[in-house]
């Protein structure tokens, strides 16, 4: 990655280059499967999954800024938010990304972009109006860590197999339904295989990237409390944040769940299985690991 004053994390990278190579081969399966399953189909097979992944890599970060309604805008248009993009990547000796608001009152934010050059970082309406300037730079450097990590990219492409495997199942198991009893030439036994194996690569591939989530925003949290030297406020904001959660609408929190991945904070804390699949790690452990760095740092 580009260097930046934000803590590097070997553990992270180690993590990311783990899960991209267990990503590829799950890929290399799920491939090699359809292709032997559909014989002569190949090409069409190989072409469609190679385009849909260069359509994944290259498109998703505006796909994703359009799905949670994120608008660019200008220092005239947002200069707190602006500001605060300013001096941390001053401080991180960083490129500025692209700067955006989402008009929702679930507080959170998050960041899109394959490189540096590429990135977008996006605060929402709520987060903004309940936030202190301090508090507001936490989140965004916490973003923006996500961003000199090249996590966001990762994610991007690790996610896109589950993707893949999910829809080929749907395709697969209405394939079977619409064509009733037909068992010709094999057909029976790939309508059967096809959605069992995609579904193990679904679940493996959901597992992966909720392991890698989990592990990135703590990696995130203390680069970002190293950066600004003020990890008490990014606890602060995550603390407030998370508590005003549960007084946003559950038909908000809903729409905006299927992205919890890229958010500083999750839209439901949920039951104990929820959290054992959850995208981030639990507040309690978010919160240990800010307090013990500001006891390294030696900051109240």
């Amino acid at each position: 990655m580009s260097r930046t004053r934000f803590a590097p994390d070997r553990g992270l990278a180690r993590r990311m280059v783990s899960t991209m190579f267990l990503i590829g081969l799950l890929y290399v399966v799920l491939v090699g499967v359809l292709v032997a399953l559909l014989g002569n189909a190949w090409p069409m097979i190989v072409l469609l999954v190679g385009g849909m992944f260069i359509a994944q890599f290259w498109f998703s970060d505006r796909i994703a800024a359009f799905s949670m309604g994120a608008r660019e805008v200008t220092p005239e248009q947002a200069p707190e938010l602006h500001g605060a993009v300013d001096r941390l990547c001053a401080l991180a000796d960083m490129p500025k990304p692209r700067v955006a608001i989402a008009d929702s009152d679930v507080p959170n934010a998050f960041a899109t972009g394959r490189s540096q050059q590429k990135s977008l970082v996006c605060a929402t309406t709520g987060l903004m109006r309940r936030l202190e300037p301090e508090e507001l730079e936490g989140v965004i450097a916490h973003e923006l860590s996500h961003v000199a990590h090249r996590d966001v990219a990762v994610m991007t492409i690790a996610s896109f197999l589950g993707v893949l495997a999910g829809l080929i199942t749907r395709i697969a198991l209405w394939g079977g339904l619409t064509r009733g009893n037909n068992r010709d030439n094999g057909l029976g036994i790939a309508l059967l295989v096809i959605p069992l194996v995609s579904a193990v690569v679904y679940v493996i591939s959901f597992l992966l990237t909720r392991l890698l989530s989990r592990y990135r925003e703590l990696s995130a949290d203390r680069a970002a409390a190293l950066l600004t030297g003020r990890p008490s406020a990014l606890a602060a904001a995550l603390t407030k944040v998370t508590g005003e959660m549960a007084r946003i609408p559950t038909r908000d929190l809903r729409q905006v769940e299927p992205y919890n991945a890229f958010y500083f904070a999750p839209a439901f804390s949920g039951s104990s299985l929820s959290k054992l699949m959850s995208s981030h790690p639990t507040l309690e452990q978010r919160l240990d690991q800010l307090g013990r760095i500001s006891a390294q740092l030696g900051r109240p």
